[in-house]
């Protein structure tokens, strides 16, 4: 029984023992850009989730690579403009508009502007069907003829 128990207390306490990325930089700036860039640049893999918070073998890589960079002296700019020509434009949350992108920064806005002159048609054209009257003069008096009783 103790051979059970002590098998199970050391499964469940490996995944305590699992490794730490632990980074050395050369001074305070380049591990704050190194942090921003963690949370700014989104893991390829995982749905909507920053590099930083992925435990993804390609967020190791891209973490990685950005470690490379900062300490390579790169700025903000030059890494994030590396690994957008590596692995696309999705690797960042705010992507720039280019002509494969345009649609979707104006696509609500289309959107928009389709539905305010659909509203718009709509609402003219049932105040002109309110103004026209639905019966010619003749026919309205024939039928206040037959509501009041009288025959034709």
């Amino acid at each position: 029984m103790r051979i059970i128990t002590l098998l199970l207390i050391s499964l469940m306490s490996s995944a305590g023992l699992a490794a730490i990325q632990v980074y050395e930089f050369d001074n305070q700036e380049q591990e704050v850009l190194y942090q921003q860039l963690t949370k700014e640049l989104r893991c390829p893999k995982c749905q909507n989730q920053n590099i930083a918070d992925s435990n993804a073998p390609l967020a190791q890589d891209l973490r990685q690579k950005a470690y490379e960079l900062v300490k390579e002296g790169k700025n903000r700019e030059q890494v994030v403009d590396y690994m957008a020509a590596r692995f696309g434009n999705f690797v960042t949350y705010d992507p720039p508009m280019t002509p494969a992108t345009i649609f979707l920064w104006l696509g609500p806005l289309f959107f928009v502007l389709g539905g305010l002159a659909v509203l718009v048609f709509r609402t003219r054209k049932n105040a002109a069907l309110a103004e026209k009257p639905v019966m010619d003069p003749a026919e309205q008096a024939r039928l206040e003829r037959i509501l009041n009783g009288d025959k034709d």
